[in-house]
């Protein structure tokens, strides 16, 4: 049952937990496998049970950047509306960690949706944080300098992974934040000369 007992719309209605491990199917993805592709159709809406899942957005000369987080008990709302409208998928989802989902076949979401008002409850909650994610990424790419970005960046997976060290290539952190990987070397070792982090092999740690 993973996290979707824990999530607050679903406490006091146990029928639409019912339905969802009724209708939907499982499967486990590890690290950094690709769950999503950018202009796939989405066929089910992904609920994660465990693990979590980065979203991407790819320009049109292939820079990535990544837009937010999906954790335990939360699904993505790019997959929802692309499911309904039966257009392809706009973002692309990369397993963070070793993760586990369970899929929702886009006609029982549907379903649902006439059936209990705590699922669409559910689904209006997630598309609030992910709007205001959104707005997070807009404001940091506008208005932040990259040294700022970065820290953040790296705070942000380490809550994830609750750790203080998280295990990264400097060319994926440059490829997350859309920026060279010479900037992000640079911006690393600067950093370290101020302890904030200690740098290792492929693994940054916060002092």
């Amino acid at each position: 049952m993973g996290n979707l007992e824990k999530i607050n719309e679903f406490k006091n209605s146990p029928q639409v937990i019912e339905q969802l491990l009724k209708h939907g199917f499982s499967k486990s993805f590890k690290e950094g496998e690709a769950i999503l592709n950018e202009n796939a159709y989405v066929k089910a809406i992904p609920i994660v049970l465990s693990g979590s899942i980065r979203v991407m957005r790819t320009d049109e000369d292939g820079r990535e950047l990544l837009l937010y987080y999906i954790i335990g008990g939360e699904s993505c709302i790019m997959s929802f509306l692309g499911g309904i409208h039966e257009e392809t998928s706009k973002v692309k989802a990369i397993a963070e960690e070793n993760t586990e989902i369970l899929f929702i076949p886009i006609d029982q979401v549907l379903a649902l949706i006439k059936s209990y008002p705590e699922w669409l409850d559910y689904i209006f909650r997630l598309y609030h944080k992910r709007f205001e994610e959104l707005l997070e990424v807009v404001n940091a790419v506008a208005f932040k300098k990259m040294d700022e970005r970065l820290l953040n960046h790296i705070k942000q997976k380490c809550q994830l992974n609750n750790s203080k060290t998280i295990y990264i290539t400097h060319e994926q952190l440059s490829t997350e934040l859309a920026s060279a990987r010479v900037v992000i070397s640079r911006l690393l070792k600067q950093l370290e000369d101020e302890g904030i982090v200690k740098l290792g092999r492929n693994k940054i740690s916060l002092v």
